[in-house]
Order: structure tokens, then C-alpha cells, then sequence
């Protein structure tokens, strides 16, 4: 109920608001065109799911689309250059990934990391959006849970065989993920989003999707809890 109250308190129109949200609408397109792409690839490691891959690509694509639009609906060029420093380390990481064939790390970075973040930054942002922007990324929030589904259940398939990947994979790219949340702090405030919020839903997210695939409550604790110290 509080955060529908601040949403209809701010003022889209304020010079601050629309500087913080040229940063924030670029890390949500970037964060698409990024998801874009790695699905594209992950295809091309995974033949077997080149349809449905593609198919989640597209889903991404239009995404970026509808986040556009709702930069150009508040008159706000996005920060572009800030938003693909902003993703540099993530998607090195994924591009490192990808040459070797690593498909479990390539997964962990898009399918569970990005997703979940995705995820949490969209269910808060919500209630604070406004009304052109709420109607687009209440359609987006819908896709990214299918998007989530595909990397879990094909590492609860393989999940013995992946475990160890798994958690190398979390303890290099978890600690980037709350490196990324700080930077956006102010931001974030500026739009009616609090940290704390963003933290605690991303975690929810993250832990049942590590849940889903196999880890015991022990080891989604010790993962999650992975560069939590910087945060």
C-alpha cells in the first residue's frame, strides 16, 4: 500500500527524475539486448533447444522494444554508455563462458542471475512506475519467469554433473550482482525504489531458483550469501 502511495506522489517530469531514469531505462534495454544475444548463443551450444532458444530471444527483443518506448514516452534519451559499463563484467564473464562451452556457467549468468535480477528490479519498480511504463514491464515480468524456467529445469537435469560448476560459477558472478545494486542505489531511490527491497526480492528469487534445481537449504544459504559482505 505504501509504495502505490509514493507512486502517485512522484513527479515524472522532475529534472531529477528523468536523469536518474535515463540510467535506469538503459540498464533495463541493455539488460534485454544482453539476454538477446546470450539466448542466441546458448542455442548455438544447445542445438537440441534451438527453437525454443530462439523463440526466448525474440521474447527479450521485444522487451527492449517496450523499454524504449517507455524512455520516449517521459522524453528521456538513455544512458547507453552507462549501461553497458554497468553489464562489462557480467557479460565477459558469459563471453568467456561461451569460448569454452561452458553451457552451466553460461545458464547460471543468464538463466538464474539475470533473470532473478530482472525479476526483483521489475516486481519493485512496478508500484512506483508510471502508468505507460507499469503496463509494459507487468507484460515483461510475465516472460522473464518462463525465461527462469528453462535454466532451471535443465540444470535439475543435469544437476549431479553440474553442481560444482555451479557453485564456482556463483562464487565469480553473485559478488558482481551487488556490486551492480550499488551502483544503481540512488538511482533506484530516486524512481521509488529502495535497495533493501531489490536485495531481498532478487534473493527470494535467486534462492528458489537455486532450491528448484537441487541445492539444499545449507548451500542456497552459503551461495547466496556470496559478496553479501560488500553489499
Amino acid at each position: 500500500m505504501g509504495q502505490t502511495l509514493e507512486a502517485v506522489a512522484i513527479d515524472y517530469q522532475t529534472e531529477n527524475y528523468r536523469d536518474a531514469y535515463s540510467r535506469i531505462n538503459a540498464i533495463v534495454i541493455e539488460g534485454e539486448a544482453e539476454a538477446h544475444s546470450n539466448y542466441l548463443q546458448l542455442a548455438e551450444l544447445m542445438p537440441e533447444f534451438n527453437e525454443e532458444l530462439h523463440r526466448l530471444a525474440k521474447m527479450e527483443d521485444r522487451h527492449k522494444k517496450g523499454f524504449t518506448a517507455c524512455g520516449k514516452n517521459l522524453n528521456v534519451t538513455p544512458d547507453m554508455d552507462f549501461a553497458e559499463k554497468f553489464f562489462s563484467e557480467l557479460h565477459d564473464n558469459f563471453q568467456k563462458a561461451f569460448a569454452t562451452g561452458d553451457i552451466v556457467t553460461c545458464l547460471l549468468i543468464q538463466s538464474l542471475i539475470i533473470e532473478c535480477f530482472a525479476i526483483a528490479a521489475y516486481n519493485i519498480y512496478i508500484p512506483v512506475a508510471d502508468p505507460f511504463a507499469r503496463k509494459i514491464t507487468e507484460g515483461v515480468v510475465k516472460d522473464e519467469y518462463l525465461h527462469l524456467n528453462f535454466g532451471e529445469e535443465w540444470l535439475q537435469d543435469h544437476f549431479e554433473d553440474s553442481k560444482a560448476t555451479l557453485e564456482q560459477a556463483n562464487r565469480q558472478n553473485l559478488p558482481l550482482v551487488w556490486k551492480m545494486l550499488n551502483q544503481v542505489e540512488t538511482d533506484a531511490k530516486v524512481l521509488g525504489m529502495e535497495k533493501e527491497a531489490l536485495v531481498e526480492d532478487f534473493m527470494i528469487q535467486y534462492g528458489e531458483s537455486l532450491g528448484k534445481i537441487g541445492f539444499n537449504t545449507r548451500d542456497i544459504m552459503r551461495m547466496s550469501a556470496m559478496g553479501l559482505v560488500a553489499a
